[in-house]
């Protein structure tokens, strides 16, 4: 790779990763779309479009610099509260990623279209144009707060806004004082952060003006808390925190200071929240200093320096209730302040509004449909992991050391006969190097491994705009996103996903009066579950929406010379069902942006045939559909059963092997002109191997039946001979030969020789098949 091209994966790369975590974070606002917008999340936005700003700018991206930092103001304004997070801000963040993947895409190959440039300026006009500022209020919520004017006055503007906020909506402001060692302070105000941030939100971390002891420093933290004053306690337990309330005054109207019961009289009100005697006085507006100000402020000496809060020289002495405080923490109040209670949805569910009641906006660019795949095959892996793989690699070094001794003594003994310790010594080497490939083998498969949460991140997102441009309220729920898998087949499996997203979209989600009408709630339910069983995943994607119509099923395969009516009448349930597979099935009588043009379910099923998975679908008219993908692990190494058939030599994968049996020819029997086995009294399918191939049969006293199976099916495959189990490392076939049915890739092994590798999927869908076609 060029040095050019090197750079250009790397930027491509960390730009993936960048737009990846602004995805999280907007899917997080999506969530709470209809509640108080977390701060944390709009920062992380924030970082990460200026983040993105800078690693363009430095690889020469213009357009992407560009837009980022279009994106950075609309969101500078949003965290300083100059806009309000609105439906219309929120849909604008969202186009402005699909435009970003978009200019990273044509940055990866090297393109430049004038289409997309086009798209990013206007995307870039409508974040300059987007939003509405909040509504003026006539009193500074700041000056009820009882804060001394330079101390307000060193908070940046950002700190002044979230202290505005919290004050506003009556969360309980805490002053937080901790003192460290300067040996390791920056540790200690990292774990108290760490703390501190479950139980609300940090505002500002200032130096405190109280010393910290002749080797310490210590610091003040401006917290609000949205817990009680208990769990706060509890929660910096074993810190060296002190807690102290900030006093906020009752608004002009009336009402009380937020987090505090409001005082009856002067002789009622608790000492440590009581005013001074001489009565408050609001703070008077201080004009906002420069960068310094935060610097020049702080740098007064202790006998100069203004306390963070006035001093409460009227209240008297500390009560027995407050004496018994863990010591830990100072002036705890006994009891709870009370605040706004804030609720968080559920991490897995994702909220789409309606597109009925807010239609896209006039003006609004479409994005051109793309693929979901990754941009870059990096996969991030852990340091710890790669100093495993080095140790086994050094470990392999001194067998393989070992192993050229030995040959070395062989080939200087010559024509002399190798002695029994020669061949224990060499054995014990063998043992040692197969041990440790297992374990390099096993070490390199994880090190490729990437969660399926990868995928549902991008799906929740063409969720929420197909939903919104096809007029319908969805709710989608993903779950096991932790469900791990090999890169290249999270990669492949993302196109796959996003079709039967679409389809449940289009197909099966009824409009939100439809289902009204049908007594259902008005929001869809769309769900994407992710499932280890042993060494394959299921993903399943269902919807509760219409069903499949069976009669309309059966009458387009009929319409459309799909099957025979011969064929149609000797089906099951699960073979018509199996109909919308085939090439060109529809049920749409007009082709739309989504469907009705017979392409999406059948790639979907070659897809997951060619990651040696299978698709089976369950459907109830009226309540809804389900897609089950089942998919190996990985397809990188496997184990695999080695047979003969004919004289030919196979390979099946051991991790879609069931059992081994052992049947007479009277065993197989005839029902409906298939052949099948009774297994346990249950009728399994036999499907003679030799036969699928067209190879020369010959006559056996027994068969050896290979039982395999994937998600519900199961199939008997009929072999001649069992020559034993081999890790292989399946190759795919090029050429003609990549078209053959129920073969996967060859193999080579040990002795040189080439064979062929199984393709169990399409030997469960060609067996059925062959049957049906013999019928």
């Amino acid at each position: 790779m060029t040095p050019g091209g090197k750079a250009l994966a790397e930027f491509v790369a960390e730009a993936t990763e960048i737009l990846d975590a602004l995805g999280r974070d907007l899917l997080a606002l999506d969530e709470a779309r209809d509640q108080e917008a977390d701060p944390e999340h709009i920062n992380g936005i924030f970082r990460a479009a200026h983040s993105l700003k800078g690693l363009s700018g430095l690889f020469g991206q213009e357009r992407i610099t560009q837009l980022a930092h279009a994106a950075e103001d609309l969101l500078d304004r949003l965290r300083l509260g100059r806009l309000t997070l609105d439906d219309q801000v929120l849909d604008a963040l969202v186009d402005a990623l699909d435009t970003f993947q978009s200019l990273l895409g044509e940055a990866s190959r090297g393109e430049d279209g004038e289409d997309l440039t086009r798209r990013t300026r206007a995307m870039e006009d409508r974040l300059a144009r987007m939003g509405s500022p909040p509504a003026a209020v006539e009193e500074d919520p700041l000056e009820r707060l009882e804060l001394d004017a330079q101390v307000r006055a060193v908070f940046t503007e950002y700190e002044e806004h979230r202290l505005r906020e919290n004050v506003r909506r009556g969360v309980a402001l805490w002053r937080v004082r901790a003192a460290f060692d300067l040996s390791d302070f920056d540790q200690g105000l990292a774990d108290l952060n760490a703390r501190l941030k479950p139980l609300g939100e940090v505002i500002s971390t200032l130096p405190s003006s109280r010393p910290g002891g002749a080797t310490g420093i210590a610091f003040d933290l401006i917290f609000g808390a949205k817990v009680a004053a208990q769990v706060l306690e509890a929660g910096l337990h074993g810190t060296p925190a002190e807690l102290e309330p900030l006093v906020v005054r009752p608004s002009v109207d009336g009402a009380p200071g937020p987090g505090f019961e409001p005082p009856r009289s002067p002789d009622a009100a608790r000492p440590s929240m009581e005013a001074p005697d001489a009565g408050p006085v609001a703070s008077p507006r201080v004009k906002r200093k420069k960068k310094g100000a935060r610097a020049s402020a702080l740098a007064l000496g202790p006998g100069t320096s203004p306390p963070l809060l006035p001093a409460n020289t009227g209240a008297p002495e500390q009560g027995p209730s407050q004496a018994g405080a863990p010591s830990g923490l100072a002036s705890v109040p006994t009891s709870a302040p009370r605040m706004r209670a804030v609720a968080s949805p559920p991490s897995t569910a994702v909220g789409l509004q309606a597109a009925a009641s807010a239609p896209v906006p006039a003006g609004r660019p479409r994005p051109e449909e793309t693929s979901l795949r990754s941009l870059t095959q990096t996969v991030r892996v852990d340091i710890g992991r790669l100093d495993g793989l080095i140790n086994m690699v050094g470990e392999l070094l001194l067998i393989k050391a070992n192993l050229q001794r030995l040959a070395e003594a062989s080939r200087q003994d010559g024509t002399v006969a190798l002695s029994k310790l020669f061949g224990q010594d060499l054995s014990r080497e063998t043992r040692q190097l197969e041990r440790k490939l297992e374990a390099l083998q096993e070490g390199l498969l994880e090190a490729r491994m990437v969660p399926v949460g990868q995928v549902f991140d991008k799906l929740a997102r063409l969720v929420r705009r197909i939903a919104r441009e096809a007029g319908k309220e969805i709710d989608f729920v993903s779950t096991g996103g932790e469900v791990e898998l090999d890169k290249l087949i999270v990669e492949e499996l993302s196109d796959p996903l996003m079709h039967l997203i679409r389809n449940a979209i289009d197909h099966g989600a009824e409009g939100p009066e439809a289902r009204l009408a049908s007594g259902k709630p008005r929001r869809a339910l769309l769900r994407l579950r992710a499932e280890q069983k042993g060494n394959h995943v299921l993903i399943s994607v269902s919807d509760d929406g219409s069903g499949i119509d069976e009669a309309r099923v059966r009458e387009v395969a009929l319409s459309r010379g799909l099957v025979t009516s011969s064929q149609i009448s000797e089906m099951t349930r699960r073979e018509l069902l199996n109909l919308i597979f085939l090439p060109g099935f529809s049920t749409r009588s007009s082709v739309s942006a989504l469907s009705g043009r017979g392409v999406g379910l059948d790639v979907v099923k070659n897809n997951l045939g060619n990651l040696s998975g299978i698709i089976d679908v369950w459907s109830e008219r009226g309540k809804g559909t389900a897609f089950h993908l089942t998919l190996p692990v990985t397809l990188a190494i496997v184990r695999a059963l080695v047979v003969g058939v004919s004289g030919r030599t196979y390979a099946v994968p051991l991790n879609s092997v069931l059992e081994i049996l052992s049947v007479q020819p009277q065993d197989i029997r005839t029902v409906e002109r298939r052949e099948v086995l009774d297994l346990r009294g249950q009728t399994l399918p036999f499907l003679r191997l030799g036969r699928l191939f067209h190879l020369p049969e010959r006559e056996v006293n027994r068969h050896f039946v290979v039982v395999v199976g994937l998600a519900q099916q199961r199939l008997g495959i009929a072999v001649d001979e069992l020559f034993g189990q081999q890790d292989i490392v399946t190759k795919p076939l090029g050429g003609r030969l990549s078209g053959v049915k129920g073969i996967s890739g060859a193999t080579d092994l040990g002795n040189r020789r080439t064979v062929l590798v199984l393709d169990v999927a399409e030997l469960l869908e060609e067996g059925i098949a062959q049957e049906r076609r013999r019928a």
